[in-house]
């Protein structure tokens, strides 16, 4: 077994500085964003879980906008378009699977030691 406590973990860059915590069938990312940050418009080749760890976002997909508060989460759909935004900063967890989805280029992103 493997644990992390997800409000420990730095991510000092914000967005810049994701943090793999697994990788195998399925990618479990943390993500901080810092007060004023956003993932613009984007999307990935899988099927992305992503939910609320800390702080309060602003969610836009398929024309709907959605704030959201700690213990939200969304489910995407693989190459559905959205963004992520907070003012104030949060901390999110993104699983993509399966990972990788079909025609994703697979780039090195550093992982923490699980606890």
């Amino acid at each position: 077994m493997r644990s992390w406590n997800l409000l420990e973990i730095d991510t000092p860059e914000g967005s810049r500085s994701p943090v793999v915590l697994h990788s195998g069938e399925a990618r479990a990312v943390l993500i901080g964003l810092a007060p004023g940050q956003a993932l613009r418009e984007h999307e990935v080749k899988e099927q992305a879980f992503v939910t609320v760890v800390e702080g309060r976002v602003r969610v836009e997909a398929g024309g709907e906008t959605t704030e959201a508060e700690v213990g939200t989460m969304f489910v995407f759909d693989p190459e559905e378009r959205h963004s992520v935004a907070t003012e104030q900063g949060a901390r999110i967890l993104m699983v993509l699977a399966p990972w990788p989805g079909e025609g994703h280029y697979r780039g090195g992103r550093r992982e923490p030691d699980g606890g």
